[in-house]
């Protein structure tokens, strides 16, 4: 008898093989194409604004301008898509161009292109400091993932130049990211300060890896900021920070106390966090005015006052695309489709770069083509699926 069950025990698990191998027969192409499936929004998004040479254009400017947060950009986008190509090609015009030939030596210039007597080169060499912390990012999660020690070795040079050559001890704040090394350090204690350059993942990110404990106290100083940004819920481009009086509308800028095209990535990161993040409740919360409003209105707004919340305008398609992550987070189920449904029906002109720069960043987050956990490390689509099903 027990010989009889044997026998009929390793005759199930022949079948339960046969039909295992049979599955996996008809399943393995669709496999290979998901593991090497492209982009579609990356693949547009290098066909339109990368130049052969690893350089980021920006049409919409007379000069076709070029700035590190571009690059920086374009670096996050192509690790998301695992384009190893096209990532080394703009990190080498990146240094080549922005930082002298030398990322180990420099931070790079924010801005290069045409100049006023028609020669090409770097237009403003003061960096720009979110975009130092997405390349420095890139570049480690790349080292990561890519086994590139190169990588790895040139985010942590640049953790370390952000941190002494962007950062501030502020009274009553804290250690805080400044937009640029030069030019945010006003008369009478005051500070501008943006806190749309402060993507939360990444501050995380930088405070496990790195050893300098310096990352760590930027985290509290930084949600001070993002919350003394958006006092009734509406984000700020720029905000002042004064030693005595605290968070004040920057009333001097173009912006005029006023949150648009800068601000609107507040939106975009907060909703990009992992729902383990210790802060992402605390910022949802702070961010809920902005979705009622767009709620009522259909739209999000081009500019808004900070404190009185009178808008000028309707945003862009790219604005609504910004939005989705943080409506889905907040289960705002039915704003979620009017803006899904604007973007559908007023659709990104191609060549707008910023407005492409915000649908890719939103859109492949919901399409899990990146996703972010509360220590910062990324995961993305093509390694996730990759390596759970071989």
């Amino acid at each position: 008898m027990f010989n009889i069950l044997n026998d009929l025990s390793r005759l199930t698990k022949r079948l339960l093989l046969i039909m295992l191998s049979l599955w996996l027969m008809q399943a393995a192409p669709a496999m290979a194409a998901s593991c090497n499936d492209t982009w579609p929004g990356w693949e547009h998004f290098k066909k339109t604004f990368i130049a052969e040479d690893g350089r980021v254009i920006d049409h919409s400017g007379a000069r076709k301008p070029t700035t590190s947060e571009g690059q920086a950009y374009a670096l996050f986008f192509a690790l998301s898509a695992n384009d190893k190509a096209a990532f080394q090609r703009i990190l080498t015009w990146t240094e080549n161009n922005l930082a002298a030939g030398d990322l180990t030596a420099r931070l790079p210039a924010w801005q290069w292109g045409q100049r006023e007597d028609n020669s090409w080169g770097v237009i403003d060499k003061n960096p720009a400091s979110d975009a130092d912390l997405w390349i420095a990012y890139s570049l480690g999660v790349a080292g990561e993932v890519w086994k590139e020690k190169r990588y790895a070795a040139l985010s942590s040079l640049l953790a370390q130049r952000i941190l002494n050559e962007e950062t501030a001890e502020l009274p009553g704040l804290g250690l805080s990211l400044l937009p640029a090394p030069t030019g945010f350090n006003l008369p009478n204690n005051q500070w501008k300060l943006n806190a749309s350059y402060l993507p939360l993942p990444l501050l995380r990110w930088f405070e496990q890896k790195e050893s300098d404990e310096r990352w760590k106290r930027m985290i509290a100083p930084a949600m001070r900021l993002i919350a003394g940004s958006a006092p009734k819920g509406y984000a700020a481009d720029w905000i002042i920070y004064d030693a005595q009086k605290g968070f004040l509308p920057d009333s001097q800028g173009v912006e005029k106390g006023q949150g648009g095209y800068n601000a609107i990535r507040v939106y975009l990161w907060a909703g990009m966090m992992a729902s383990q993040d210790a802060e992402r409740a605390n910022l949802l919360k702070l961010l809920r005015p902005m979705l009622q409003l767009v709620d009522s209105k259909g739209y999000p707004p081009e500019f808004i006052d900070i404190l009185s919340g009178e808008i000028n305008g309707p945003g862009s398609s790219g604005f609504s695309a910004a939005l989705l992550p943080l409506l889905q987070v907040n289960g705002a189920q039915k704003t979620l489709v009017q803006q899904q449904l604007r973007l559908q029906a007023q659709a990104i002109k191609p060549d707008a770069y910023y407005d492409q720069v915000l649908s890719l960043f939103a859109l492949g987050w919901q399409e899990k083509r990146f996703r972010f956990d509360a220590r910062g490390n990324a995961d993305f689509y093509w390694q996730h699926f990759c390596w759970k099903l071989f």
